[in-house]
């Protein structure tokens, strides 16, 4: 029933028109101004990104977007939904009060979902890059993919008159903005930083600020669409005071094809708060705590879920109940019991926030893969490595200059001389090459250009480059089971450096440089150096991806850098040309073809043939051997064969590049439906000579 709910709520406030899921499918008509379309997409984690106070999208939008997706492309979700908690005391009114970005869905018959934060009219995401061959390039911006937002607590009813339940303003409103990065060692997280302002008349006094998480880690390429609660209640919890991380895990779901970690983690605020508070004369609580509680609980005292703003309030301050603190009222190994769980990790409290005055608090959604052989439904230390070591690296992109983290511009530090602590700064790899791959008949040719060698480093201020690496995939890692991980699955294939300096081979540029720059025809980009790789199969598909890499800083302790191969992979099919030469005989492959083949997976709308030295522009007839029609394909030298669902399944972007001369079927009738066992005719008529050419293949399945 928990999916039903959750389906409710998100029906009710995030689309236009929508239905809930009961028996009577009554008819909710909602019309909202929010944009949840966008989604971090430049490294190797997608999050949806909202303009009303939430993260991720509830499985709403998916599979086309995803809600915290770790690996790009692998299918493992890590989030059902999110949301900024914001609570607070009016001096003069009274309180608490409590504004929330969503709740957890038990609420939803008493809290109409909990969507408290509104924009104004017209409002929507915008998006800004600091990479210059961005269509979103913008000096101001702080990373490769900024999102920036902006939305309030202040309104009681929507934009279409209908009243926000139980709501009651704080007087905020929040500017928020998320920062994410393409570097192979800053892909995995995702910063999020909120600038909330009092824009009443009134003080808020001890204010807190929380994420709210319903994480779900489970891998929808072996489960399929997300429903039922025995899709949620597989998570284990857990929480690292030292580091301020929160976290959950997959502890009895799809084992072993979900093994990664999703962590909310505290990066800082300004003002900047104590570690500690005291209370009293010996006792003392952190500014920075955390809680758990258990899907639709109303009666445990530690793990309650909240149904009103003063218990919201308490969950807040890092209390299950009463006096019950996470650290005495439970053990950590509670919470990594397989449950349906949400976790908070909050900030505070600010003392007082005066109208006009705004506060800076700064988190992160870091994700993970498991670490060690330890299996995977535990929760080891060992395990937690990379996610500690993935959690370092936001908090380093927080502090930027402050390499110390003592909140202290120390001598040495203020590299932009601006005399003050400058934010989110990481050591940066050379510029990722431009990269051009041309498919042909059982080969390719990758072409890049040379921008990366004059990279210089913010951080040494150096220019450093020293070579590149060329990556493919195998031929059918799309076909493996439990999905794709593009960066996983990426090999290298060649490498290439700087000559003569002592750092990595020494093999110099000669076997890959060009003698002459060369261009393509619309595209003005000079292309300097070519790989040549053969022996490759038509029709299945291989990624290619070209990275720069420097020499390392031994002066600040860094290794070697390298950009990401995520940042320019091609997805690339060999194949026969387009050809226009009458002599040349068009087929099919494979011929025959047998369905049970792992060249096309199991599903009946998975299958695929290619038909091969095909014309520029033609139209393909198939039909029965009794004459009949079976389907009509309409193929040019850019047609891409997209319509095919083994294409939107394994290569969602929908930007495979073939060679022009084939095109693949999916076996299926113009009517939709699947064609049976036997033998079938072809025509290919050459719609520039009206040549018709014929031939036959043979389906057994």
């Amino acid at each position: 029933m928990k999916f039903f709910y959750r389906i409710l709520y998100l029906s009710l406030l995030l689309c236009a028109f929508a239905y809930s899921q009961g028996d009577d499918d009554r008819r909710f008509p909602k019309i909202l101004d929010d944009d949840n379309s966008k989604y971090t997409n430049i490294g190797n984690i997608g999050i949806t990104i909202t303009n009303f106070g939430t993260y991720g999208h509830g499985f709403s939008l998916w599979p086309e977007q995803p809600s915290c997706q770790y690996p790009i492309g692998s299918g493992i979700e890590h989030l059902f939904d999110g949301g900024l908690y914001v609570g607070g005391f009016i001096r003069g009114v009274g309180g608490p009060f409590v504004t929330t970005g969503a709740v957890d869905a038990a609420s939803v018959s008493a809290r109409g979902g909990g969507f408290e934060f509104t924009n104004s009219a017209g409002s929507n995401v915008k998006e800004r890059s600091s990479l210059f061959d961005s269509r979103f390039f913008s000096p101001a911006a702080i990373s490769h993919q900024d999102f920036l937002m902006d939305y309030t607590d202040t309104n009681t009813v929507f934009l279409n008159g209908e009243p926000i339940i139980d709501h009651d303003p704080l007087g905020i409103s929040v500017h928020q903005e998320t920062y994410a990065w393409n570097f192979p060692f800053a892909n995995f997280f995702v910063i999020f930083n909120y600038w909330i302002k009092n824009v009443s008349n009134r003080n808020i006094d001890s204010v807190f600020v929380g994420m709210w998480t319903d994480a779900v880690v489970r891998n929808t390429n072996i489960t399929g669409r997300p429903s039922g609660s025995a899709f949620f209640n597989k998570g284990g919890d857990g929480y690292n005071d030292s580091i301020k991380l929160a976290y959950e895990f997959d502890a009895a779901g799809d084992l072993g094809f979900s093994d990664s970690y999703i962590g909310v983690l505290h990066c800082g605020s300004e003002p900047n708060l104590p570690d500690k508070y005291p209370v009293g004369l010996i006792d003392s609580i952190p500014s920075v705590n955390f809680v758990t509680w258990q899907f639709r609980n109303t009666d445990d005292p530690d793990f309650f879920a909240p149904q009103n703003d003063f218990d919201r309030y308490g969950k807040l301050r890092g209390y299950f109940s009463g006096t019950s603190r996470w650290k005495d009222g439970i053990t950590p190994e509670q919470i990594k019991v397989p449950s349906n769980r949400s976790i908070l990790i909050t900030n505070g409290h600010f003392s007082t926030i005066a109208p006009g005055d705004s506060i800076n608090v700064v988190f992160a959604i870091v994700c993970a893969k498991k670490f060690g052989p330890d299996p995977a439904n535990l929760d080891t230390e060992e395990q937690k490595t990379n996610l500690y070591v993935n959690a370092d690296w936001a908090l380093r992109a927080y502090y930027g200059e402050d390499k110390n983290r003592n909140g202290i511009l120390d001598p040495g530090e203020d590299l932009d001389s601006n005399g003050k602590i400058t934010r989110y700064i990481l050591p940066a790899p050379p510029v990722v090459p431009v990269v051009k791959v041309i498919p042909k008949d059982r080969e390719v040719e990758i072409y890049w250009d040379k921008r990366a060698e004059n990279s210089i480093d913010p951080i040494s201020g150096k220019r450093d480059f020293e070579g590149y690496k060329v990556y493919r995939t195998q031929a059918g890692f799309d076909l493996t089971e439990g999905g794709q991980d593009i960066f996983n699955s990426l090999v290298t294939l060649a490498q290439f450096d700087s000559a003569g300096n002592g750092v990595s081979f020494d093999t110099g540029f000669e076997f890959v440089k060009l003698e002459e720059p060369v261009t393509f025809p619309g595209d003005t980009i000079q292309y300097y150096y070519k790989y040549s790789l053969s022996n490759l199969l038509n029709g299945w598909q291989y990624l290619f991806a070209v990275s720069a890499f420097d020499e390392g800083d031994p002066e600040n302790n860094l290794d070697i850098l390298e950009s990401s191969p995520l940042a320019n992979f091609q997805r690339i099919l060999p194949g026969t040309p387009a050809t226009e030469n009458p002599d040349v005989q068009i087929g099919v492959y494979p011929n025959p073809y047998y369905g049970n083949a792992i060249w096309d997976g199991s599903s009946e709308r998975l299958r695929k043939i290619y038909f091969f030295n095909l014309p520029s522009d033609c139209q393909i007839t198939i039909y029965t051997l009794s004459g009949d029609i079976v389907k009509r394909i309409d193929h040019t030298s850019t047609s891409n064969s997209s319509e095919v669902r083994w294409f939107e399944t394994y290569a969602p972007e929908g930007k495979q590049k073939f060679a022009g001369g084939e095109h693949a079927w999916d076996l299926l009738t113009d009517n939709e439906q699947a064609i049976a066992t036997g033998m079938y005719l072809f025509t290919v008529k050459n719609n520039n000579s009206g040549d018709i050419k014929t031939g036959k293949f043979l389906v057994i399945k």
